[in-house]
C-alpha cells in the first residue's frame, strides 16, 4: 500500500496521487507541501525492516542503530552517535540560520523489550522519526532540527528512558535551548472497535475535555494522544491544526505546573519525553496509548507484529508532526 500526503484537499484518497516526489504536490515551500511528501511505503519499509528483537548489545539493536546513523548521514544530517555510559544514541543534526540555537527535535527509542519484536513499540515511532528526517532534510529552517533515536528506553521491569536521560543531562551542561520536542512512542495501532480504547477513569478529573471526546466516541482507539508540559502548548495547538487538516483524530493533555507536580500523574511520564521535562525542556509524547489499547503490548497477550499496525494512521500522525515541526521550525 502506497499512501502519499499529496495535498490538504486530497485527505489520503487512494490513486489520486501520483508516486514520485517531483509529479506530486511535495515541496519545500510550506509546511503544507512538506506534509504531502509523506510516503507510507518508505515508512512501512522500514517498519519492516526495524520490527524484530532488539533489547540492548543484540544483533538487531546493532542493525537499527547502524540503520539510524546511516540514514541520517545519507539525508545530510551531521551525525553522533552519543556513547553514555550504559548504551548510545544516534542524534542527527542539520542547523538553522539566524536562530541555529534553539533546537526542535524529533525522536523515538529504537529498543525493544526481551524476546519481543516491538513493531508498535518501537520501530513504529523510529520508522516515523527517520521517515520525518527525510521530508525535513527538504526544507531550510530558522532553527535547528535535531533527530534522536534513543537507546534503553525498555531497560528494567518498568522502562527507564536512560538514553535520553543521558542526552538531556549533557543538554543541560552545554545550555542548550529547545523550542519543542516530539516524541514518537507507538504511532501504529488504532482500533475503531467501541471499547478498544481503555484510559485510567481518573484522568477525567484532571483533563475532562479529552477524556469526554473520547467516551463520546464510545471509547474507540482511533486518536493519537499528545501529552505535554505547559511549554509544549503551542506546539500542540499546531498539531491539532494540521491533524484536522488530514483527518487525524486526537486527544490532547496539556499538563499546567500544577500537573507536572502531582504524583497522580506519574503514569504520563512513561517515554522519553520525561527526562525533558525534568529538566525545565518542553517535550510531547504522541502515542496509540501503548497497553491501554494495544493488546500485544511487549507481546504479552500474543506477537506485536507488523501485520496488526495501520500505516495511514502513522502516515497521518508523522505528517501533523512535521506540519507542527516545520511551524516551530519556521521555514525560509
Amino acid at each position: 500500500m502506497r499512501i502519499i500526503l499529496c495535498s490538504v484537499a486530497l485527505l489520503f484518497f487512494a490513486g489520486a496521487c501520483r508516486k514520485s516526489d517531483e509529479t506530486s504536490a511535495c515541496g519545500a515551500s510550506s509546511a503544507e507541501r512538506l506534509i504531502a511528501c509523506v510516503d507510507s511505503e518508505r515508512y512501512h519499509q522500514d517498519l519492516e525492516r526495524i520490527t524484530g528483537a532488539r533489547p540492548p548489545g543484540s544483533p538487531h539493536w546493532q542493525e537499527v542503530q547502524d540503520l539510524c546513523a546511516t540514514r541520517l548521514s545519507e539525508l545530510g544530517y551531521t551525525v553522533e552517535r552519543h556513547t553514555y555510559a550504559t548504551g548510545v544514541n544516534v542524534i542527527g543534526t542539520r542547523p538553522g540560520s539566524d536562530l541555529a540555537t534553539e533546537r526542535v527535535m524529533l525522536s523515538a527509542h529504537y529498543d525493544s523489550t526481551l524476546n519481543c519484536s516491538g513493531a508498535d513499540d518501537n520501530a513504529s515511532g523510529v520508522a516515523g522519526a527517520l521517515e520525518a528526517a527525510r521530508v525535513l532534510a527538504k526544507g531550510r529552517y530558522r532553527r535547528t532540527v535535531v533527530i534522536g533515536c534513543w537507546d534503553q528506553e525498555e531497560r528494567g521491569p518498568g522502562g527507564s528512558t536512560v538514553g535520553s536521560l543521558a542526552y538531556v543531562a549533557r543538554a543541560k551542561e552545554r545550555d542548550e535551548s529547545y523550542a519543542a520536542s516530539f516524541v514518537f512512542e507507538m504511532i501504529g495501532y488504532k482500533s475503531s472497535e467501541p471499547g478498544s480504547q481503555q484510559l485510567p477513569l481518573a484522568l477525567s478529573t484532571y483533563f475532562p475535555e479529552p477524556m469526554a471526546k473520547i467516551a463520546q466516541n464510545e471509547n474507540r482507539g482511533d486518536f493519537i494522544i499528545l501529552i505535554g508540559d505547559p511549554l509544549s502548548h503551542q506546539a500542540i495547538d499546531r498539531f491539532e491544526a494540521h491533524a484536522r487538516t488530514l483527518g487525524l483524530e486526537t486527544a490532547a493533555f496539556k499538563l499546567n505546573a500544577a500537573h507536572m507536580e502531582d504524583p497522580l500523574l506519574r503514569a504520563l511520564r512513561r517515554s522519553d519525553h520525561a527526562p525533558f521535562w525534568a529538566s525545565g525542556y518542553p517535550g510531547i509524547m504522541l502515542g496509540d496509548t501503548a497497553n491501554y489499547r494495544n493488546p500485544h503490548y511487549h507481546c504479552e497477550n500474543g506477537e506485536d507484529a507488523v501485520v496488526d499496525l495501520d500505516d495511514e494512521f502513522a502516515a497521518q500522525t508523522i505528517g501533523a508532526t512535521l506540519g507542527a515541526a516545520v511551524d516551530m521550525l519556521e521555514l525560509q
